[in-house]
């Protein structure tokens, strides 16, 4: 990826990040990255080309984060479905955690076919069909969706109420999940 390109992604990634979309103006990326209007022009048709750039490489880096989890957890003869919940953990923990991008993008950009709302939409989808994976041969999609729905309800709490032990509330309630199916 060009130098200058992905210099904005991540520009306009902690601003949004941070502010939000709507309050997060093109000036003031272009003011903290120090690049020209012609320059992000040149990467970016509009706004909202660059708000999905960084969805999408956000998207990309939590799956992978979440596959590679998932993965160790296997290696090491742990419940990969509940070790989501550690890296959630950690997430919440980390002065990075502002609250989720998808959810935040999915409320500033609410109507039904908005490209932003269907890309957050689908991120999230994705995350259940990773839980559902991770489940194995012991799960199903009632379970995987129980699960995303204690996932995505921890990181609300997380955000709202600024509780960051939410994630070992919810893995807690995980496990109950598990042993009663």
């Amino acid at each position: 990826m060009q130098p200058r390109r992905q210099h904005l992604i991540d520009t306009a990634h902690r601003l949004f990040n941070e502010h939000g979309y709507h309050a997060t103006g093109i000036d003031w990326i272009l003011a903290e990255s120090g690049v020209s209007k012609a320059t992000l022009y040149k990467h970016f048709r509009s706004k909202e080309e660059l708000i999905l750039a960084v969805l999408q490489q956000r998207h990309a880096y939590f799956m992978t984060l979440l596959e590679e989890a998932v993965a160790k957890a296997r290696k090491n003869g742990q419940q990969p479905v509940l070790v989501i919940f550690d890296v959630l953990d950690a997430w919440f923990e980390s002065e990075g955690f502002f609250g989720c991008n998808f959810i935040k993008a999915s409320a500033e950009y609410a109507a039904a076919g908005d490209a932003i709302h269907e890309f957050a939409a689908q991120h999230k989808l994705d995350t259940q069909q990773l839980i559902r994976r991770s489940l194995g041969e012991s799960g199903d999609d009632t379970m995987a969706a129980e699960l995303a729905l204690l996932f995505d309800g921890a990181i609300v709490v997380a955000h709202t109420r600024g509780d960051h032990g939410a994630a070992k509330l919810a893995k807690k309630m995980a496990e109950q999940l598990l042993a009663a199916h």
